[in-house]
């Protein structure tokens, strides 16, 4: 791939306070305002002769003049789109990267040319659908909720809808001389990101494209795939220049006060440390224990006045910091801090009486019931004091609202989860992080940098804030490392999250130029696998020299003993496992037992070269079951629990004074304190049979050093022999045939040892590490060599090949790869499980089922989240649940001998059963605030479930259609009038 790369360090814009600092610092400097023009050519391209892309033709006028300076990235992707060449422009979130999709409609518009702009969600697609129609009127939207103008020069619609498209062959692909793709970084999105690859790669092929996106560091190589798919230049104009430089700031937990801890890229590690220094731990009322992890007050805890983030809202306000936006990361925790703000009020009477307006004038296409749901009424005295929430759960209109009321400057302080960082234009004067914790599905973390960079980029309004202000509220001792990570570190990479689907399967199988195999070898993930080969041959060539140059003499004794050691080793863990299961230790773990301990913890999987490893002796003085997850344990046996037990031992303690302190176990006759630490079973070597009197109170220096004293005189008094253990089958009662086995085994192996000719050899410990990194070096070249044998080969080939023994098996296609029926009804359906929305149809339930029954149990593809505390539907709802189960563990089973990796419980416990009422309920006619008092999930949730439902019966309408199926069409277009009605289908505020 050829490229040329320039670097633009104009000034971009014509005001010239824009860039200055508040403290009257000077105008940023070029450097921080460079764009970087970069392109891809695909192989054999001839370039043209000019160094840079000119306007095409000279006579024409631009497409489109701006009332203001553009800046250089703007200027520099304009040329390129004049120039009718594709580019990507990745820029920080309110840079301007829709004045180059503006320009790109306008010039097709003018060259009476039609355009496609995609986006990820359907709430921005009809945002944008506005901005451009008020612009160009020639526009029309597709978002599958809702068709406006489809035959308009220029169409605006989801990404999903333009990949459905281009799978029928609609005419409005062949006429597509432009397509727009916005958050083009969506692409590495776990779930859907596979639809972004999908539409790129079958794009037609005299089209060009717009890619908008975050700044992704590899933006170079994703243009370097466009050109190679579709042989055609790709240019890249890439900027790290934000418009609104900012500042970040820290407000610990408890504090009133700010710290400056990064301004113009530089860390402040001084501030920092203050801030920290300044967190006052939370009291005990203000604790609550979540998933084993202390959340202190600032979230949940204080209600009153005084509560942290009220105090913080309370400055931001004083300081007309405001507008501000507090990201929090959950729908919950949003409710629970704007609940806080009860003695607040930010607006002005006529602010209070346009709120008003506005609110109800939205709400009057609601009925007098809905308009009556606590949700609708709860909101309105928020709103009118200037405060407002915005979340996934919330009524899509109210989100709206919300978003219109933040637009006009009416909402002063906003509560939002991350979503609201993602698309809509919507900045503020500051952002707050009011956690820089998140819960990911899985576990605690902290924020990346990428999540970091995307919600912070909404501080700084462009044209009206001379810098914008991001405050990281800290109710925890961080580390400055993490810190930096999070305000320093670079956006996240564009990593492809291709995976293979039966729906896309079927759908290329089913087009006439289709190719599985071909989208697989065009997709962004093989051309990022075949990308890496050259870099691991390097490596393993590398490795090969290294392991090469490591010559031991004796090397094949040695190894024949390297083998004896390894099988040792495993045995000892082996015993160590049955010893130290809870049901045989617990009764022995009493305070006053003495247990020798590994010296030192860490996660280096090494092997200690000595048949022992470094241990030290302890007493025991408690010890406790640590739960794991978040979830009850109480099902679980003692034996599938944690335990740490607590050892009185000699430790070299190390405090830094602020962050944390170092504990470091040591052996009894080193330096060092008299500490009680908590250790796992797996750090236990061994259990005494010998107790010592322990004093009542530990907490005096004397009584721990007296006890370890003890310790040593024992120690002292059985010299060599060592102190006695704990017999395991006499005393400890183990019974079990494994341990009697792997203690033979051992006893054969130390006579091995004892008498091995190299053992004697003084240098056995030296050898022994030298050979092991050799066989570490050789183990690196094999993972090496396998993953250059998956990159050359096509990705995905050996799933490709069981996927399709799974549609055969299933009756989904013949042996020749032709659809048979139940194929052509999986291929219409994106929206749900394919595969076992299928063989349900197929097996007759949806027929014979009641209209209400077959809407509830097609809730159940649509559903994802856990509930606990949902109620169980009735009987005959809970029978048509366990037929489902049974359909989607047979279908999983299938996957599973055809060898495709599948967990049966786990697929058949995705479908979830917790809105079946409150979806029968609502197609039986109920009022919407009637189903929310029988389910305990958010309004907007149940909405957008019950939106994805109508999404499912439309496609199951054509589905049934493709087969001539009218009895079950006539059904599904049915339910959908049943429940496509009122609030939950409301028309959006945008259009």
């Amino acid at each position: 791939m050829g490229s040329i790369k320039r670097k633009f360090d104009e000034n971009p814009s014509g005001d010239p306070g824009e860039n200055q600092r508040q403290n009257g610092s000077a105008v940023a400097s070029a450097e921080a305002v460079a764009c970087i023009h970069d392109v891809s050519y695909p192989e054999g391209y001839a370039p043209p002769s000019h160094s840079s892309p000119s306007m095409a033709s000279e006579c024409l006028e631009p497409a489109k003049v701006f009332p203001f300076t553009l800046d250089p990235f703007q200027t520099e992707a304009i040329k390129c789109l004049e120039n009718g060449e594709s580019v990507m422009v990745s820029a920080h979130t309110s840079a301007g990267k829709t004045v180059v999709a503006s320009y790109a409609i306008a010039m097709s518009l003018r060259n009476k040319q039609r355009v496609i702009y995609t986006s990820p969600i359907k709430a921005l697609s009809n945002q944008k659908y506005r901005d451009f129609k008020e612009e160009f009127s020639d526009v029309g939207l597709m978002t599958g909720d809702v068709t406006i103008e489809p035959n308009a020069s220029c169409l605006v619609m989801t990404t999903e809808i333009w990949r459905s498209m281009q799978y029928k062959g609609s005419e409005v692909t062949r006429e597509v001389a432009w397509v727009i793709f916005d958050e083009v970084h969506y692409m590495r999105d776990r779930e859907r990101g596979v639809v972004w690859e999908e539409s790129i790669v079958m794009a037609p092929k005299n089209s060009r494209f717009v890619f908008l996106s975050a700044t992704v560091p590899n933006a170079k190589e994703f243009a370097d795939w466009v050109s190679k798919v579709h042989r055609q230049p790709c240019h890249i104009v890439y900027t790290d220049y934000r418009p609104t430089p900012l500042q970040h700031y820290i407000f610990p937990s408890g504090c009133d006060g700010l710290y400056l801890v990064d301004e113009g890229g530089k860390f402040r590690e001084g501030s920092f440390q203050k801030a920290l220094n300044a967190l006052v731990p939370p009291t005990e009322g203000e604790k609550k224990k979540e998933n084993g992890k202390w959340q202190k007050g600032l979230i949940m805890g204080r209600v009153s006045e005084e509560s942290d983030i009220f105090k913080l809202v309370k400055m931001i306000v004083q300081r007309e910091y405001d507008p501000v936006i507090l990201f929090s990361f959950s729908k919950r925790e949003c409710e629970s801090l704007a609940m806080q703000m009860a003695k607040m009020d930010l607006s002005s009477d006529t602010e209070k009486a346009n709120i008003e307006t506005i609110f109800w004038s939205a709400m009057d296409m609601l009925s007098d019931d809905d308009k009556k749901l606590p949700q609708v009424s709860n909101m309105l005295p928020l709103l009118k004091r200037g405060i407002g929430v915005h979340h996934s759960g919330l009524l899509p209109i109210l989100k709206e609202v919300i978003e219109i009321l933040f637009q006009e400057g009416l909402i002063k302080c906003l509560f939002a989860t991350e979503t609201f960082s993602i698309g809509l234009n919507m900045p503020a004067k500051t952002v707050v992080f009011t956690n820089v914790r998140k819960f990911d599905g899985d576990k605690f973390r902290w924020i990346s940098s990428g999540e970091y960079i995307q919600m912070s980029g909404r501080a700084g309004r462009r044209g009206i804030d001379k810098r914008g202000i991001c405050i990281l509220m800290v109710d925890e001792k961080l580390e400055p490392s993490t810190a930096k990570m999070m305000l320093k570190g670079s956006a996240d990479c564009l990593n492809s999250a291709f995976h293979l689907s039966y729906n896309m399967l079927l759908n290329q199988l089913r087009c006439e130029d289709g190719d599985p195999e071909n989208l697989l070898r065009n997709s962004f993930y093989q051309f990022q696998a075949d990308r890496a080969l050259p870099d691991l041959e390097k490596q393993a060539k590398d490795l090969e020299l290294e392991r090469n140059s490591i010559v031991i003499e004796e090397e094949e004794s040695l190894k024949n003993y390297y083998d004896l050691l390894i099988q040792y080793r495993s045995l000892k863990k082996d015993i160590h496992d049955i010893l130290f299961s809870p049901r045989y230790c617990i009764p022995f773990l009493q305070a006053g037992r003495l247990v020798s301990i590994q010296c030192t913890r860490t996660d280096d999987i090494t092997p200690s070269f000595s048949i022992e490893d470094q241990v030290t002796w302890g007493v025991v003085t408690n010890f406790q079951m640590v739960k794991t997850s978040s979830q009850d344990d109480a099902s679980k046996k003692p034996e599938d629990s944690n335990y740490t037990v607590d050892v009185l031992t000699r430790c070299l303690v190390n405090k830094d004074g602020i962050a944390k302190k170092t504990v470091k176990i040591v052996p009894l006759n080193q330096p060092g304190e008299p500490v009680v630490v908590s250790v796992s079973f797996s750090q236990i070597n061994s259990l005494s049979s010998i107790r010592v009197v322990m004093p009542k109170d530990l907490l005096p220096l004397e009584a721990r050093e007296n006890t370890l004293k003890k310790v040593s005189e024992i120690l002292a008094r059985f010299g060599e022999k060592g102190v006695p253990l704990l017999d395991p089958e006499d005393e400890m009662h183990i019974k079990s045939s494994s341990y009697k086995k792997a203690s033979r085994r051992i006893e054969a192996l130390e006579n091995l040892f004892d008498r091995h000719e190299i053992a004697r050899n003084p240098l056995i410990s030296q050898k022994l590490k030298v050979f092991h990194m050799k066989q570490e070096l050789n183990a690196k070249i094999k993972s090496i060599k396998k993953t250059m044998r998956s990159s050359t080969a096509l990705a995905f080939k050996d799933e490709l090949k069981a996927r399709k023994r799974v549609l055969r098996r299933l009756g989904y296609v013949t042996s020749d790869d032709v659809l048979e029926l139940k194929g052509k009804v999986a291929s219409e359906i994106s929206s749900a499980d394919e595969l076992t929305l299928t063989e349900l149809m197929f097996d007759g339930v949806l027929k014979d089922i009641k209209l209400e029954e077959m809407v509830s149990v097609l809730s159940c593809f649509v559903w994802q989240e856990k509930l606990p505390e949902a109620t169980k539907p009735r009987e005959e709802l809970d029978l048509l649940f366990a037929q489902l189960q049974d359909i989607a563990r047979r279908v999983a089973n299938v996957q599973l001998e055809c060898k495709v990796q599948i967990d049966v419980e786990s697929f058949a416990n995705s479908f979830r059963p917790d809105i079946m009422e409150a979806v029968y309920a609502w197609a039986r006619g109920s009022k919407f605030y009637e189903i929310m008092t029988i389910t305990p999930v958010f309004e907007g949730s149940l909405i957008r479930a019950i939106r994805r439902l109508e999404e499912v019966l439309q496609q199951l309408i054509q589905a049934a259609k493709s087969i001539g199926e009218t009895e079950l069409e006539a059904k599904f277009e049915e339910a959908v009038s049943k429940i496509k009605r009122d609030i939950v289908f409301a028309a959006s505020l945008y259009l």
